[in-house]
């Protein structure tokens, strides 16, 4: 190889190594604009104090945080709606479905009329008035017994005055009721089974005795020292209290004894949410086709 080619080669290579040298510091410089990440926002002022005060904070060596690890054999798992979950006992299944049931078949009107009870204020209204007339419990019985016994010893008068109260169990309100002798009739909604006290609403309004349909057996039988009562009556009330038996005697007849519709509306017949959407997919799809036609 003669000088000539030599120096060729040399200036070749020359020209690479200063070419390969412009690229790098263009590269270098304007590598920023090229970039494909975000530009950081400027720290303000404040996130600045709040480093600060951060950095600053000391650390509690008596508080350490750990996180929790929810892991098997480790921290205690939080709480969770399990009730989906839950094996419930036999009652309270057969509860709800009876309940479904309820809201899916057709309801006789007879029955359905006993789910329209009194709403809170009335019923408030009639159980104030009610535990007036509440009867003796058995301490009081005895006592009263004891005290008449003692008088009676002594050869003095005893009071025999016959005392109002109120009476309950089934056979004795509907002697009452068919004796035109009850002035009130509470009956609860919650029998079971209905079929014991699904006739005395026609009984009452036959008789013309004003009735309501309460919530619920329990509270009906604390009225008369009992677990439960199907029903109770009223006979008679005191003087100082006939003006106010008298107006919820007369809405308990505008709302049961002459409301003729609670024998006319049948319960029940309400579908599920899946049947619910399925026949509003249907009905718009019916919709659909009738608009299609009329375009035509």
């Amino acid at each position: 190889m003669n000088w000539d080619s030599r120096i060729y080669v040399m200036m070749i290579f020359l020209s690479i190594h200063l070419g390969l040298l412009v690229f790098s510091f263009i590269f270098k410089k304007y590598i920023k604009r090229f970039s494909l990440t975000m530009p950081k926002a400027p720290k303000t002022s404040k996130a600045k104090k709040i480093q600060k005060k951060v950095a600053d904070r000391k650390k509690n060596p008596l508080f350490v945080k750990e996180a929790k690890n929810f892991r098997i054999g480790n921290d205690v798992q939080p709480k969770r709606d399990l009730s989906r979950y839950v094996r419930w006992p036999r009652y309270i299944l057969l509860h709800r479905q009876k309940k479904i049931l309820l809201q899916r078949i057709k309801v006789p009107a007879a029955i359905h009329q006993f789910s329209k009870t009194l709403d809170k204020n009335q019923s408030s209204k009639v159980y104030a008035l009610l535990k007036k007339y509440a009867p003796e419990t058995k301490t009081e019985k005895k006592q009263r017994l004891v005290k008449a016994a003692e008088s009676k010893a002594q050869n003095q008068k005893t009071d025999s005055k016959k005392v109002t109260v109120l009476k309950f169990g089934l056979n004795h309100v509907t002697t009452l009721v068919e004796t035109k002798k009850a002035k009130l009739v509470l009956i609860a909604y919650d029998v079971d089974p209905i079929e014991l006290v699904v006739w005395l609403p026609q009984l009452c309004r036959r008789q013309e005795v004003p009735f309501a349909f309460v919530k619920n057996k329990a509270r009906l039988g604390a009225l008369v020292h009992q677990k439960t009562a199907t029903c109770v009556a009223l006979t008679d009330v005191r003087k100082e209290d006939q003006a106010e038996f008298d107006n919820l005697a007369r809405d308990l007849r505008q709302h049961y004894n002459e409301n003729h519709e609670l024998l006319r509306t049948i319960g029940g017949g309400q579908v599920g949410i899946k049947s619910r959407h399925q026949q509003e997919a249907i009905k718009k799809a019916f919709e659909l086709e009738e608009l299609k036609k009329t375009s035509q």
